[in-house]
């Protein structure tokens, strides 16, 4: 930086992370689940476009927690003198502010050049109780990485800084825009192989509801359709046979706590 052009990093105000019955709550339910039932609940963009599972089969859901990044200015904040200027930003700052079980949300506009965290900082993050990443962009380190373990989403990889080429960190708890979709700090991300889904805080109960009726249901159905029965019967749930589906709910699933 410069010079006090814009007094960085910034950072958001105060809010609310979902409670750990909100998280346990949705810890069965999968991303295409929570994007559907949102849908119906007339919130249509929830689905992150671009970030994919840097290994299959991973699996988070979590509080977010925002870090966005800007187009550099050279006479606001550039990437020169990497060691002295990254310590200072957002960057730096978002790992500070984790907590257990938090799902880092990135917003960086899908750059293709832009290393947004490697090695060192998604280890620190993972030793703070970090639960998993979904960066609408690249990471670096990727093999190092990949061997941590932690569930992280990105559209690839890049032997780039942070701050190496055309972004900047620029603020952290605040509102980002990842993959089309606006998060804000405090909503729940459902994220696996589908992809990442943005879930608003205040619509966690609604679509934990709604989804466990769907999943149940399903799992009916795909008893029936494996028996040989017609598809338009069961899949969607035909009204007709939902006191059919009723009366196996109540001899084999365990009542809704």
């Amino acid at each position: 930086m410069t010079d006090a052009v814009w007094e960085l990093p910034v950072r958001g105000g105060s809010y609310d992370r979902p409670g750990p019955d909100a998280v346990g709550a949705m810890g069965g339910v999968g991303a295409a689940t929570a994007c559907a039932k949102l849908h119906e609940l007339g919130v249509r963009r929830t689905f992150v476009d671009g970030p994919r599972p840097m290994v299959p089969g991973s699996r988070v859901v979590g509080a977010a927690l925002t870090l966005q990044f800007m187009p550099q200015r050279e006479d606001v904040a550039s990437g020169l003198a990497q060691e002295q200027v990254e310590r200072h930003t957002a960057l730096w700052a978002v790992l500070e502010a984790v907590r257990p079980g938090d799902v880092l949300v990135v917003q960086a506009y899908g750059s293709a050049f832009t290393g947004c965290l490697g090695d060192m900082l998604v280890r620190y993050f993972q030793r703070r109780g970090g639960a998993g990443i979904v960066v609408d962009g690249r990471i670096r380190d990727a093999e190092r990485v990949r061997r941590l373990g932690l569930p992280i989403w990105c559209t690839g990889y890049t032997p780039h800084y942070a701050s190496q080429s055309e972004l900047f960190p620029w603020a952290y708890e605040v509102p980002v825009a990842v993959g089309g979709v606006l998060c804000l700090p405090g909503d729940l991300v459902v994220a696996d192989d589908d992809g990442a889904v943005v879930v608003p805080r205040r619509k966690v109960g609604e679509v934990v509801a709604k989804a466990r009726d769907h999943e149940e249901w399903e799992r009916f159905s795909r008893l029936r359709i494996d028996e040989g029965a017609a598809l338009a019967d069961y899949y969607p749930l035909d009204p007709a046979h939902r006191g059919e589906y009723e009366a196996w709910r109540a001899a084999n699933l365990p009542a809704a706590p």
